[in-house]
């Protein structure tokens, strides 16, 4: 029994503290609801978020109404920035303030300065929530006095002063909107004159992204003069970041195909497999990562925890990884034989035991054309482990023919032919031999055996093929001049029992 007593008290000590149903937690998500119920009309409800307990109860009904208007117009009205409130439960311990104190606002009325400040206080145990203080509820009348119409709103139709939409004069949306589509022909009109003056080809890619940032800062400047409510202007405030970002997020993709195109132009052209294969994929990888550090960034800006959405990438790369897996071992495939070049496009090469010419080298698969004309696709996953012989990459090739003299050729005979062959091979500008040439190699069962061995130095095969024919009948007629000839293999056959050869 002691032993349970003991581990329900324990259970108790740790248990979590009690969850605030009215969302004041923290400064930030204290002050966000205080601003949706006043924009819902439910003023009572605002008043919860406003630490009245100094007012006399008598007061507190009406006078807190009153205080949650006019604090909701000095919060939308003025240029307050709901975003500079701290998001921690235990508010920001380093700002020089009291631990349990975070400064909300601070405004100058008449001269003086005045901050209004939210205050960390346990209405119950175990429920802690930030309240505007009470030493701040009874200045709120006096910093209230900056609400006012400007001289510029005192010459504008009431109509377009009172009436509001989203908690914000409609003269306002209505000066946003002109300013946004001013500033969007201003900086067409600016980017297409800079392409001009400056003769920039490429500044056709540059325009699209130039204009978004040109838009995007100039309509966040004039929000400091038509500033909309708080909410809004805080939901416009990252609309408007994310579109800067991903504005310059487009410039840097911009600079990426240009840096990519001019590469691509200076590559060999028989590197086509670099152009047409890893060079758009490496483009279209560097220009995703710059728009997803650009979101990312933003996103982490506003307060959210990136980590998480980074660990669900990460699982859901697995999972694709697993899912694709023979995609995957194609494309690094691919480009190990890109990066490798053990052939490029237009080289002939043996591959297994098929023999072709390289007309593509894909990210998956590489195409080759085989000497009956047809198309063999190999996956580069097979292709990259192969053994490959790049017959394209010779610098010379091989001339090494064995030709069998008969076995009646005397020695005389046989000398003769080799000197001859010697003179053969010295008298063709284009053959490369070593110090023998020429050798008898050996008596066979019908014949004598001359072995040449010698380079031809071309690694066209059409030329090597011209000058094989001429080497080849130039050393038959010089067998034919020794008197001699080459040996036919001996054919045995049976007739009435006995051998008989042919």
């Amino acid at each position: 029994m002691a032993f349970l007593l003991c581990g329900v008290l324990a259970a108790q000590a740790q248990a979590p503290e009690a969850k605030d149903p009215l969302g004041r937690t923290t400064p930030q998500s204290s002050v966000f609801e205080f601003l949706e119920a006043c924009h819902a009309r439910d003023y009572g409800k605002a008043t919860l978020y406003l630490d009245l307990r100094k007012m006399p109860a008598a007061q507190r009904t009406k006078d807190g109404v009153d205080l949650a208007q006019q604090l909701e117009d000095l919060l939308d009205d003025t240029s307050f920035e709901i975003t500079t409130l701290n998001n921690d439960p235990d508010g920001d311990q380093a700002d020089g303030l009291a631990p349990t104190v975070e400064r909300l606002a601070t405004f100058q009325v008449e001269g003086k300065t005045i901050e209004l400040q939210l205050e960390r206080v346990e209405l119950k145990p175990g429920l802690p929530v930030w309240l505007v203080s009470p030493e701040s509820v009874a200045l709120i009348p006096q910093a209230h006095k900056l609400v006012a119409e400007t001289p510029f709103e005192k010459r504008l139709p009431q109509t377009l002063v009172a009436f509001e939409i989203l908690d914000t004069p409609v003269w306002r949306w209505i000066a946003l909107i002109v300013i946004a589509v001013a500033l969007w022909v201003v900086s067409g009109i600016l980017t297409k004159a800079l392409a001009v003056i400056g003769r920039i080809s490429f500044m056709a890619a540059f325009r699209g992204p130039t204009r978004i940032c040109l838009t995007a800062a100039g309509l966040r400047g004039a929000m400091e003069w038509a500033s909309p409510a708080t909410l809004s202007r805080t939901v416009l405030e990252r609309a408007l970041a994310m579109l800067f970002v991903l504005g310059v997020a487009g410039l840097g993709a911009a600079l990426v195909d240009l840096a990519a195109e001019r590469w691509r132009s200076r590559l060999d052209p028989r590197m086509q497999a670099v152009s047409y294969s890893v060079l758009p994929l490496v483009r279209q990888v560097f220009k995703l990562s710059l728009y997803l550090v650009g979101i990312l960034l933003v996103v982490s800006a506003w307060g959210y925890n990136t980590s998480t959405v980074l660990a669900g990438l990460g699982v859901g790369g697995i999972a694709v990884a697993l899912a694709a897996q023979k995609t995957i071992e194609n494309l690094f495939g691919g480009i190990s034989v890109i990066g490798d070049r053990p052939v490029l496009v237009g080289d002939v090469c043996r591959f297994g035991d098929r023999t072709g010419t390289v007309m593509h080298i894909g990210l998956r698969s590489t195409r080759i054309r085989t000497p009956d004309r047809t198309i063999v696709s190999v996956p580069n996953a097979q292709f990259s482990s192969m053994e490959l012989e790049n017959i394209s990459g010779r610098d010379k090739i091989w001339f090494h023919p064995t030709l069998n003299l008969r076995r009646d050729t005397s020695s005389d005979q046989l000398l003769q032919v080799l000197s001859s062959f010697r003179e053969i091979l010295a008298r063709q500008a284009k053959v490369e031999t070593g110090k023998m040439p020429v050798r008898f190699i050996g008596v066979g069962p019908y014949s004598l055996d001359v072995e040449v061995d010698a380079y031809v130095t071309t690694p066209d095969a059409d030329e090597f093929i011209a000058i094989r024919q001429n080497l080849l009948i130039e050393m038959l007629k010089a067998v034919e001049q020794a008197g001699t000839g080459l040996a036919v293999p001996i054919q045995e056959s049976f007739e009435n029992g006995k051998v008989r050869q042919a």
